[in-house]
């Protein structure tokens, strides 16, 4: 098995990132089409209508402001993204760890290049860029 891990700052409060990561309006901004609710056991889809991609998704944890999981069920995958964010004066730290890959391959590979990519599409949403 392989896990993906990323770390990124943000110059934007705890808050306002959980908010990013939870709200179906804004993930659609960097993420992409969703019915995304952080309720525990719900059940959503991510869609990219462009590439023809769903991925379904089912909220495993929400402990605001600190961590959300859910599954990441697409194509040839069936993963799990967790978010761990924790806040150091001004600074947000946002910790993704995407789990359940079978080995580095193009899929792991995808994922690594995909979530930068989709944190600085958030960044611009921020106005950090």
């Amino acid at each position: 098995m392989a896990d993906l891990e990323l770390a990124f700052q943000f110059k934007s409060p705890v808050n306002k990132v959980w908010e990013a990561l939870t709200n179906s309006d804004i993930l659609a901004q960097w993420v992409m089409e969703n019915n995304f609710k952080p309720i525990v056991g719900y059940k959503c889809q991510f869609r990219n209508d462009e590439i023809d991609l769903v991925v379904d998704s089912e909220v495993l944890v929400v402990e605001k402001p600190y961590k959300l999981s859910y599954t990441w069920i697409g194509g040839p995958i069936n993963t799990i993204v967790t978010w761990q964010l924790k806040q150091e004066g001004e600074t947000t730290h946002l910790h993704l760890k995407h789990s359940g890959f079978e080995k580095e391959d193009q899929a792991f590979n995808g994922a690594k290049y995909g979530w930068a990519y989709k944190i600085e599409e958030l960044k611009k949403v921020f106005g950090e860029i």
